[in-house]
């Protein structure tokens, strides 16, 4: 079984180690990988954005299943298109994958579902987003309503502060398109869990809770980034929860859809605030997150590639996923200075030497092949991840890997699970 995943991050390798595991052994490819992949797929020199590209490719090499990593080529309609020439994908449709890539239109969807969410208004114009932000009290979330590598929300905490958020998205345009619509949005206070979902267009199987820390640094502090670390299960998310969510946030926005004529088939991505108002979804993502899936993925038991082709299918049911009892934690290694400027090209040592006698794994982030040495390419580098019998101890055999593995201005937080340890 030939099988193509489309994307170059933590996230990808992760996907790439867990299908390698199935029974069925398959051969991988990923475009365009990274490092971490080239020991299990053969990458391919083609953006995971180049849609047309990859559709070329498959035509020739007709792969059994494509697994589609990150949103934008999503949001770009590469499983309309792949599925036009007769190729299977695992992915939302183009019109689906509108749940990321408007939070406008995923609102929208909410409201008419009756899925519990922060109140909003939407904004194109300054003028009239500055006169409604008295109607909001502090603090106060601006969000572009586009794609902006998960830059795009900005909880305000003084009246100034959101006034600048607004001026910046619709008169600087510092999220071009992105940021052409806003929404202002109440802030919901309490803890955040993520939760993903398989849909195959009518039923829903939920994975593993998780949690994810998007602060630069310890204690939740400095500018938000892509995710500085995860961990798996959630406590916030307590088993009776779980229900829950499948039948008044999942199951609803799926038959909305449906209702619009939109079938959603692949992953979808609930990110939830729990606290003195319940529960309420933050946003939909229409993928497996990162790094929520470096810490998901090595807790599911047996054959996933079945899951996923009944996704496609419509055959999807609970028996198809198992969950490992263990817990997992990642921790994000990044490069000095991310989320903002940072170098590239510097090598990293210790790989080897870190996972040798060891089950935790490392997922590759941001990195690439140099003159035989593996070297930084992004702001996340690499995604450690541990299991154990509880979270203390997967969170100590992360971090003891953690220690084995060295680069030039490497930057991780040292409190990842904290949450879960201070409830």
């Amino acid at each position: 079984m030939n099988i193509l995943i489309v994307g170059g991050g933590g996230r990808e390798h992760a996907l790439a180690w867990r299908l390698s595991q199935d029974s069925c052994r398959p051969t991988l490819f990923c475009a365009p990988g990274n490092a971490g992949t080239a020991n299990l797929a053969s990458n391919l020199p083609i953006a995971a954005e180049d849609v047309p590209g990859l559709l070329a490719w498959a035509k020739t090499a007709r792969p059994d299943l494509t697994v589609v990593g990150p949103e934008v080529p999503l949001c770009l309609g590469i499983a309309d298109a792949f599925a036009a020439e007769g190729l299977r994908v695992f992915g939302p449709c183009q019109a689906a994958a509108r749940m990321e890539g408007s939070k406008l239109f995923a609102k929208e969807v909410m409201t008419a579902a009756g899925v519990p969410t922060a109140r909003s208004q939407a904004f194109d114009r300054t003028a009239a987003a500055l006169a409604a932000l008295p109607g909001f009290a502090l603090p106060v979330v601006i969000k572009a309503d586009g794609l902006a590598a998960g830059k795009g929300v900005i909880i305000a905490q003084t009246r100034e502060e959101a006034e600048a958020a607004i001026r910046s998205m619709l008169e600087d345009a510092v999220f071009g398109q992105a940021g052409t619509h806003i929404l202002i949005e109440e802030f919901l206070a309490g803890e955040e869990a993520s939760i993903l979902a398989l849909v195959d267009g009518e039923h829903a199987v939920l994975l593993p809770s998780s949690q994810d820390h998007k602060r630069v640094f310890d204690h939740d502090q400095g500018p938000n980034t892509g995710g500085m670390g995860a961990y798996s299960p959630a406590p916030v998310v307590t088993p009776d929860l779980l229900p829950v969510i499948r039948d008044t946030v999942i199951l609803p926005v799926v038959r909305e859809l449906k209702r619009r004529g939109i079938v959603y088939k692949g992953v979808l991505y609930a990110g939830l605030m729990i606290g003195p108002r319940g529960l309420n979804v933050l946003e939909f993502n229409a993928r497996f997150g990162d790094p929520e899936t470096e810490a998901v993925l090595p807790r599911i038991k047996g054959d996933l590639i079945p899951a996923l082709q009944a996704c496609i299918d419509g055959t999807l049911n609970d028996t198809l996923i198992t969950i490992r009892p263990e817990a997992s934690a990642t921790v994000i290694m990044a490069a000095g200075g991310y989320p903002g400027a940072y170098k590239k090209g510097i090598p990293i040592n210790g790989l080897e030497e870190a996972i040798r006698g060891s089950d935790s794994m490392i997922f590759h982030a941001g990195t690439a092949r140099k003159d035989g040495q593996v070297v930084s390419s992004g702001g996340r580098v690499l995604a450690v991840t541990a299991l154990g019998g509880d979270l203390k101890t997967a969170v100590a055999h992360a971090y003891g890997t953690v220690a084995k593995i060295h680069f030039e201005g490497a930057h991780f937080r040292t409190d990842i699970a904290h949450r879960a340890f201070n409830r």
